[in-house]
């Protein structure tokens, strides 16, 4: 075979082998790809351009450059860095350095020794590519890398950014005209700031406006009612004892005056409450004795008021006080409010501080508390409060006050008379006008709790009276 015939035979395209191949016997088609071989080998265009379809093995050290590092070929090259190709519907030649996208039909040219690609075959109508699909998706793309230039790249970017600070701008200004910037704030905190006093320190005020001689009667019961506002808190109270104010409030106990009486008994009762400090410091400088010569005495309605408040805040959780209370015939007191015109508003105030200082021993003894309430049980046993009561007449007195027909005055008496009935029993069964009112009383709640209930209210208010009424009754029978 001359060279000619080679070349010609060199410009045959590779494709696959046809079907009739199939038909030879092995020997031939051992002898077919003989053939073949030793074309590829004569080929110029092949065995310089194309050394991976070479039938020999090429060493690694026959790749290797004069500084013997292997060239960076293009499968090695950065995906990054390669040169997009985009392929048409026509077979298009590949350049060195090209990134070919995926799904394209690439071939070897045996006539021009390159490669070429392009789109697959089209079905239905639909290129068979991702990248097809997403152009066609996205719109038309214009594939000429030139169709811009670096400038007006560069324009187009800036005028992002001025879009992009315009809108920005707008929005703070829309910001700017809801609120307020922070310096103008900080500044009007400081101001503030400036003028803020500590509770302390207007307690002391108050204190000095109550002394001072240059005071109107006015102005100190002012401070008095400003004072019963700071002293609830517990620590606010403390620092009141400490500035002296319990002497301030036992001078305003002592006053002639009938509203510096009655706001310096509020003051104390707000400092008393729940704060056993100030309950020990106000037994020991003399409130309690004080309190009950208000109560012991003529006094205005309102003062007396305070007094029995003030009285109360003093005696609950504090089993000593309580015991003094009863040496000091502190039970004779309030059963005097009971005879005399127009304390009638503070007989259900009573009846509510006996009721709290009964349940209050009573739910203290339960064995539940254990050893931890020892010492505070051995306090309230030496506290007789309920033989005191059955001693001076007040299972008589409290079943009386049944008659009143507000419902909240018969509830806090009903609960009453139901601590009372243990201790009372004998007294009670033979009040003929207890069981007459009681009977009334059951006959009155069983109408209006039938009427709860047929609005659809089946533990209302008044069925509770009326099962506390029903308990009466039944454990006098």
């Amino acid at each position: 075979m001359d060279v000619s015939s080679g070349w010609a035979l060199c410009n045959v395209r590779l494709v696959a082998m046809p079907r009739w191949a199939g038909l030879l016997s092995t020997a031939a088609r051992a002898g077919l790809l003989l053939l073949l071989g030793s074309l590829l080998f004569s080929c110029p265009s092949l065995s310089h351009r194309a050394p991976e379809f070479a039938l020999t093995k090429i060493e690694e050290s026959d790749i290797k450059d004069d500084s013997g590092k292997e060239p960076v070929t293009e499968d090695d090259a950065d995906p990054e860095d390669l040169e997009v190709f985009y392929p048409t519907d026509q077979w298009q030649a590949l350049h060195p350095g090209q990134a070919v996208p995926a799904g394209s039909h690439v071939r070897l040219n045996l006539e021009t020794g390159e490669r070429e690609a392009k789109l697959p075959d089209r079905e239905n109508g639909e290129s068979g590519t991702k990248e097809e699909r997403r152009r066609k998706r996205l719109g038309k793309v214009d594939v000429n890398t030139n169709s811009f230039t670096s400038e007006e790249l560069k324009k187009t970017l800036a005028k992002m950014k001025e879009s992009e600070k315009a809108e920005r701008k707008a929005r703070e200004e829309e910001v700017r005209k809801k609120f307020r910037p922070i310096e103008q704030l900080k500044e009007e905190f400081e101001k503030l700031n400036m003028k803020i006093e500590t509770d302390y320190e207007i307690m002391v005020k108050l204190i000095s406006k109550f002394n001072s001689s240059a005071s109107t009667l006015d102005e100190k019961v002012a401070a008095l009612y400003d004072l019963e506002y700071y002293v609830h808190q517990v620590d606010n109270a403390k620092d009141f004892l400490s500035m002296g104010g319990l002497r301030l409030l036992m001078e305003g106990l002592n006053s002639s005056e009938a509203s510096l009486k009655e706001h310096a008994a509020f003051v104390l009762g707000a400092a008393l409450s729940s704060n056993p400090r100030v309950q020990i410091e106000a037994i020991e400088g003399g409130a309690l004795q004080k309190l009950l010569v208000i109560l012991a005495t003529e006094q205005p309605l309102a003062v007396r008021k305070k007094a029995l408040f003030a009285l109360s805040s003093m005696l609950r959780h504090f089993p000593y006080a309580q015991q003094q209370f009863l040496k000091l015939g502190g039970l004779q007191v309030l059963r005097s409010l009971f005879r005399q015109k127009g304390m009638e508003p503070l007989h259900v105030r009573v009846v509510t501080l006996l009721y709290d200082l009964i349940m209050e021993k009573m739910l203290l003894e339960d064995p539940q508390h254990g050893e931890q309430m020892e010492e505070k049980i051995q306090q309230y046993r030496q506290v007789r409060l309920v033989p005191a009561v059955v001693e001076q007449g007040w299972c008589s007195l409290v079943p009386n006050l049944l008659a009143m027909p507000e419902h909240d005055t018969r509830e806090k008496v009903l609960k009453l008379v139901g601590v009372l009935v243990a201790f009372c029993r004998e007294h009670y069964r033979g009040d003929p006008a207890l069981g007459t009112t009681l009977s009334l009383l059951r006959s009155e709640y069983e109408e209006l709790a039938a009427e709860e209930q047929r609005e659809g209210d089946k533990d209302g208010y008044f069925r509770e009276l009326l099962g506390s009424i029903n308990t009466i009754i039944q454990e006098l029978r």
